[in-house]
């Protein structure tokens, strides 16, 4: 099992609270959630986003 689906990607401090505030741990809970739901979590921009739609694509996932 490839442990980078097991952690969250490099972004933002507060993007990476936002995310755990809303459940987020590791990258895997976040293959076909939608974006929209994603960008507005307080914190969360968007290269924070391009960052975790790029660390998903190299898994062939993707947000929805």
């Amino acid at each position: 099992m490839d442990s980078s689906l097991d952690t969250l990607p490099k972004i933002s401090a507060p993007a990476t609270r936002a995310l755990n505030a809303a459940g987020y741990t590791a990258l895997r809970q976040l293959a076909g959630v939608p974006r929209a739901d994603l960008a507005r979590l307080h914190g969360m921009g968007p290269k924070a986003l391009d960052t975790i739609e790029a660390a998903l694509e190299q898994h062939n996932l993707r947000l929805s």
